[in-house]
């Protein structure tokens, strides 16, 4: 019998730093200006520390394809379960699609050529069915793409972040630092961004679900969330710092604002190193969403399987059992968004797909930190290879604090989605964004305490 090929830590290390660090979110992110510095530490503190240690106990005890669909379950039953897989699942064919529509201007500035509307949908939809293909095959054949992306991502993160140090050297800053700049700023504008703060520091669950494919997963879960947290921590912090060198904090463009710091940063607009950093770029489009798509599609899949999601998404491939069902209804979702795009009114569509990903991407995550506790109470007997100590206060505070900056995160990302004319942004009811938040918390809040 032909034995499976296998992560090692490395590669386990590699696709920690693939699933969790998003290149494209580090413009949003510099669009906050100087006082992003402040955010990244305070978050770094307050939320990756409680986040990853919440994660790295609960993905050694409850290893499996669920992930945190698995661990709401078991904490909560199947009502809120179907409802993080429900939110976990339809943020991913969103921010599937935001991607999408970023390729072909990346693709124009590799190659100068000018896409009209219908070549743009063609194109758009090419990468979002060479995704669904790729997920339909186990993540340890796609492992090469994984590594690669994460490797790439990297040294994106750190060539901009280097150029923004010569050219602070050199010819000072866009964006001069003083010690005002850097203190945070809490005007609407700068507070819808800190979701993708958070956006950035999520996503250390996914590893829990190639458990399957690793060597060792008790040990190599753990050792990957640690190790590529404080490595992620590090090339955030060092490539918002080469952006906010670049551009002014009132041009940076949510979608191409990497690609527009490297223009400023060489003041050029093409050339070979344009052309390759173009390049580099759409190749970490394809690496994230094919690390994320065999996460999200295991965990709606095996929700499927019991019940929480409707039957398509239960369907897997008779060869390898890979869960292609979601794979297609990711593909058919993300190509009905791009397909309608043109005709929605003018705006920047990476965002305003982002922003709704980021919504639902966050509502999927509220329940996870009280079902960490909830688990310990009525599941103490379990092994828990990795377990978090402290005292009871303790682990309650490691619970509120990431969740209620969650909550508070979620308020602001929304408001500006209806604070502005609809022909600025997709039309999205502000109240009910804010009701479901904010209800979802009281709820879990009270469970917390029994």
């Amino acid at each position: 019998m032909e034995s499976k090929k296998k992560f090692s830590l490395f590669s386990a290390v590699l696709s920690v730093i693939c699933v969790v660090f998003v290149a494209e979110a580090a413009a949003p992110v510099a669009a906050i200006g100087n006082s992003q510095f402040f955010w990244w530490i305070f978050l770094l503190i307050a939320f990756l520390l409680p986040y990853g240690l919440i994660s790295s106990e609960l993905g050694t005890t409850y290893i499996g394809e669920g992930g945190i669909y698995d661990w709401v379950t078991k904490a909560f039953g199947h009502k809120w379960g179907s409802r993080v897989s429900g939110y976990y699942w339809i943020n991913f064919p969103l921010w599937l699609a935001s991607l999408a529509v970023m390729t072909p201007t990346l693709i124009e500035t590799m190659t100068g050529y000018h896409f009209s509307t219908l070549a743009s949908i063609i194109t758009e939809l090419i990468f979002i069915w060479i995704i669904v293909w790729i997920s339909f095959y186990p993540v340890s054949d796609s492992i090469w793409i994984l590594n690669g992306s994460a490797v790439i991502k990297m040294i994106l993160a750190l060539l901009v972040g280097g150029l923004g140090v010569y050219v602070a050297l050199t010819k000072g800053m866009a964006n001069k630092m003083t010690l005002s700049s850097l203190l945070p700023s809490f005007d609407l504008n700068s507070l819808s961004f800190i979701s993708v703060i958070i956006f950035n520091l999520l996503g250390f669950e996914v590893i829990c679900t190639f458990a399957e494919g690793m060597e060792k997963p008790k040990k190599q879960i753990p050792q990957a969330i640690i190790v590529g947290g404080l490595v992620i921590a590090a090339i955030y912090i060092f490539s918002a710092f080469g952006i906010g060198v670049a551009v002014p904090t009132k041009e940076i463009s949510t979608s191409s604002g990497m690609i527009d710091s490297f223009k400023l940063l060489t003041n050029s607009s093409g050339g070979w190193f344009i052309i390759s950093m173009a390049f580099l770029f759409l190749l970490t489009l394809f690496g994230n969403m094919l690390s994320w798509s065999l996460g999200v599609n295991n965990t709606a899949c095996y929700a499927a399987e019991n019940g929480d999601m409707p039957k398509v998404f239960a369907k897997r491939n008779q060869k390898n059992q890979m869960p292609i069902g979601s794979a297609i209804m990711n593909g058919v979702v993300a190509s009905l968004v791009v397909v309608i795009a043109p005709f929605l009114p003018n705006q920047d569509l990476f965002w305003a797909f982002f922003s709704l990903n980021l919504v639902m991407f966050l509502l999927s995550y509220v329940p996870v930190f009280p079902a960490f506790y909830r688990l310990r109470k009525i599941d103490p007997d379990t092994p828990r290879p990795f377990k978090v100590g402290g005292k009871d206060n303790f682990l309650k505070l490691l619970v509120l604090l990431p969740m209620v900056i969650i909550l508070i995160s979620l308020v602001f990302t929304a408001l500006p989605l209806s604070a502005q004319e609809l022909t600025g942004k997709l039309p999205i009811t502000i109240g009910s964004i804010i009701c479901i938040a904010i209800g979802e918390g009281i709820i879990l809040v009270k469970k917390i305490k029994k």
